[in-house]
């Protein structure tokens, strides 16, 4: 049986609580009170969304096809324009 991997990432709110979202699932936003919370809905959400995909004859993405780069900026570089 094969396996997937999706790369989830989770911030917290300002307002309280967490954000969470998978970058190669385009449109999985959740939000959960507590950590614990918000990584139960990203999992439901994960299952949907994959679930929906395979019912409309869709490949579900691999990780491995993604490219991930982190871009770096110096404060001046981000406030230059102000």
């Amino acid at each position: 049986m094969k396996s997937y991997a999706f790369r989830t990432i989770i911030m917290p709110e300002k307002s309280g609580g967490y954000y969470g979202f998978v970058p190669l699932l385009k449109g999985l936003h959740t939000y959960g009170g507590t950590l614990k919370e918000v990584k139960r809905n990203l999992k439901e959400a994960i299952v949907c969304h994959t679930q929906g995909l395979v019912r409309d004859n869709e490949a579900i993405p691999q990780e491995s096809e993604s490219l991930e780069a982190i871009e770096l900026f110096s404060e001046k570089e981000l406030v230059k324009s102000l």
